[in-house]
């Protein structure tokens, strides 16, 4: 069973940045570890991953803004947020992925103010 509980969440201002933790509890080194995004009003959407070899994906829209990364246990799984826009403002949830299991947190939220 795997456990995962963000953190990081908070407001800021447009430009501004923020890191998001996603702790991981149980066996993940085999996981794609990603993120995920729910703005208010619409469905949750895939903003990036970071697979077991190291490699990572994301979206077009934060591309060259958000960073996915885990720490060496790979036991912590981060967003490094920068140049936040106010349309980022979402609930962001942590997801573990292995062989068609999901895993999901409970999410941090994340208001950018313009």
């Amino acid at each position: 069973q795997v456990q995962l509980v963000e953190s990081g969440g908070g407001l800021v201002q447009a430009g501004g940045s923020l890191r998001l933790s996603c702790a991981a509890s149980g066996r993940t080194d085999n996981y794609a570890m990603g993120w995920f995004r729910r703005a208010p009003g619409k469905e949750r959407e895939w903003v990036a991953n970071i697979r077991a070899d190291g490699s990572t994906a994301y979206q077009h829209s934060i591309q060259g803004r958000f960073t996915v990364s885990t720490d060496d246990a790979s036991e912590v799984v981060y967003l490094q947020m920068n140049s936040l826009k106010p349309e980022d403002t979402a609930v962001y949830y942590c997801n573990a992925h292995y062989r068609g299991m999901d895993y999901w947190g409970k999410g941090t939220l994340v208001t950018v103010s313009s």
